[in-house]
């Protein structure tokens, strides 16, 4: 039954009872790696972390012992802020321990640890009450060293119970750890051994099979290669040929390419060219129009300023008549004081001081007539001035005017430029998109050609080794001929 089967069916059935071992080895070793991690595990998560919580708690419980302390010493209450801090960390403390316990006397100690702790608060309250209402220092000490040290004695005690019993759980679970470890290496060892013996006499085998097979299988290899040479001869001269055509019309191609790549660039800087002059035109135009606005508002302002003018020039005209009102009046109380100095005078005594009263009326009509006459000038050298600024500011707007129309005859010259740039550059535009599209047409067939020249290259290379692969077919099989005669003398 054994000599019906193939080679390949021998080879496939050696390699799968091989991949057995292997998976036999690596179950093997998963289960006890499995083991040795469950172990490690329990040790790292529970039995270590509950030593460092016993050891957390016993730091609590002697800081609210040291923090008690200082306030009997004290009576400072910064100490009591400590004492209940500590004393919720210790809280916590115990809650990680009864969390973490699994066993019944991990339970118990952590239930007596608990019971302990409420009876050293208990103990510590009291001895700070006392504290607090009792000034002998010394029974407040004595107290604390009858009631609370014992009450901390004894949970001590029992945290080194407890941390004695889980460092043992620690040891066990190492044990345990290298045990399982130490099964996996020697069960690995054995399917191992047994491995490389299925393997070396499965080898042996097919060895033995192997060889009369290949040397059934040279003989037509050797013929088949001898007529495998003659064909890529054939087949290398023809596409080397072929290889040699498709490079000339490729290069031919490539000029074409860059003739017609060059032209679009050109068509595309005369295009860019065309955008600035259209941008540079509508941008005049743009700069036309703003100072033909600003012409417009600078009429705009000489219109304003000709009407403030003529506004100020009736405004002169009336504060000029009010002046010469105030002159009459000035005039009129002159006579009325110089009628009144010499009634004053006939009077005798009895009128000298109304003489003075008049006087200085008279003094004073005549600063003010004089002002008012002053005034007058000045009224009417502003009128002069107001008159000779209206005819220069209707000159001014005259002249605004006429500008205004001509920036209007430079917009239109600019609106025209841009019409004919634009047009320029859509005929640019038209040769700028034929030409792509002649660039592109002739890309197309230039990647045409380049991929069948590369076609070409590639059979050519194809062949080559093809003639290489025969001509060390042939060489191994004349080695394997020898080889196989050799094992057969032998």
């Amino acid at each position: 039954m054994g000599s019906s089967l193939t080679f390949g069916q021998k080879l496939g059935g050696g390699f799968a009872i091989t991949v057995a071992f292997a998976a036999l080895i690596l179950v093997v070793a998963i289960y006890a790696l499995r083991s040795a991690v469950e172990s490690k595990d329990k040790v790292i998560d529970l039995n270590a972390r509950n030593l460092a919580d016993a050891g957390q708690l016993s730091s609590d419980v002697e800081g609210a012992s040291s923090s008690a302390r200082g306030f009997l010493l004290t009576k400072d209450e910064a100490y009591i802020g400590r004492l209940n801090q500590r004393r919720d960390a210790a809280v916590n403390d115990l809650k990680e321990l009864r969390a973490n316990s699994n066993t019944d006397s991990e339970r118990r100690a952590v239930a007596e640890l608990t019971r302990l702790y409420a009876g050293l608060n208990d103990a510590v309250d009291k001895v700070i009450a006392e504290r607090r209402t009792a000034a002998d220092l010394t029974a407040v000490v004595k107290t604390f060293e009858d009631v609370v040290q014992p009450a901390k004695d004894k949970i001590s005690l029992e945290l080194q119970s407890f941390v004695a019993d889980q460092e043992k759980l620690v040891a066990d679970g190492k044990k345990s750890s290298t045990e399982a470890a130490s099964l996996a290496i020697n069960m690995m060892i054995a399917v191992g051994v047994l491995a490389v013996v299925f393997a070396s006499g499965l080898g042996f085998l097919l060895t033995r099979s192997l060889g009369t097979r290949i040397g059934t299988a040279v003989n037509h290899v050797q013929s088949s290669s001898a007529e495998l040479q003659a064909a890529s001869n054939q087949q290398a001269t023809g596409a080397r040929q072929q290889s040699s055509a498709m490079t000339e019309i490729t290069t031919t191609i490539s000029e074409l390419l860059a003739t017609s790549k060059q032209i679009a660039e050109s068509a595309q800087r005369v295009a860019h060219l065309a955008d600035q002059a259209s941008g540079s035109a509508r941008g005049g135009d743009g700069a036309v129009q703003k100072g033909q606005e600003a012409v417009a508002q600078i009429k705009r302002q000489m219109d304003l300023i000709v009407n403030h003018m003529l506004e100020l020039g009736r405004r002169s005209q009336q504060i000029g008549g009010i002046a010469e009102i105030i002159t009459e009046l000035a005039e009129q109380t002159n006579i009325l004081a110089i009628n009144a100095t010499i009634e004053a005078a006939g009077a005798g005594e009895a009128g000298k001081r109304f003489g003075v009263v008049a006087d200085e009326i008279r003094k004073l009509a005549d600063r003010v007539g004089g002002s008012a006459k002053e005034a007058k000038g000045l009224i009417d050298e502003t009128r002069q001035a107001v008159n000779t600024t209206v005819m220069a500011t209707e000159g001014g707007a005259k002249a605004v005017e006429a500008g205004a129309r001509q920036f209007g005859d430079v917009a239109e010259s600019f609106r025209q430029i841009a019409e004919l740039v634009r047009t320029s550059n859509e005929a640019v535009r038209e040769i700028e998109l034929s030409t792509k599209q002649q660039s592109s047409a002739v890309q197309q067939v230039n990647g045409a050609v380049a991929e069948v020249a590369q076609s070409s290259r590639e059979t050519e290379a194809s062949t080559t080794q093809t003639l290489q692969t025969a001509s060390q077919l042939a060489t191994l099989a004349r080695d394997l001929a020898q080889f196989i005669r050799a094992e057969k003398a032998a």
